[in-house]
């Protein structure tokens, strides 16, 4: 068994469904183009364990064919991609208490809670 995600022409992934495993052949062809050909998009596996392609692709993630990876979908407009995710540009405090990251002003917020 595994996954399979399907793009749209923008490289976002528009479903995740689970499939045959990977190293079997549907019709001669390998997983991905058979998928690809019977829905008429392209389609990549992706992984739980994120052994390959960055991270398990979700709807709404991209994916960037360059580093063949898929990429979470970006939080805020300031945020800076690592690999497959996103980091705020300035460190989350790390005192135990519970924070919102605050786009407007660019910094880690207290929740009141």
């Amino acid at each position: 068994m595994a996954h399979y995600a399907f793009l749209d022409e923008n490289n976002t992934v528009t479903e995740v469904i689970t499939g045959i495993d990977e190293t079997e052949t549907i019709e001669g062809l390998d997983t991905e183009t058979w998928y690809g050909n019977y829905r008429g998009q392209v389609c990549k596996r992706t992984s739980y364990n994120s052994k390959i392609r960055g991270t398990f692709a979700g709807k709404g993630f991209t994916y960037n064919a360059n580093e063949d990876i898929f990429i979470l979908p970006k939080p805020y407009p300031s945020w800076i991609r690592l690999g497959s995710f996103w980091n705020s540009p300035k460190p989350m405090p790390t005192d135990n208490k519970m924070y919102f990251w605050d786009e407007e002003n660019l910094v880690w917020q207290e929740s009141l809670n």
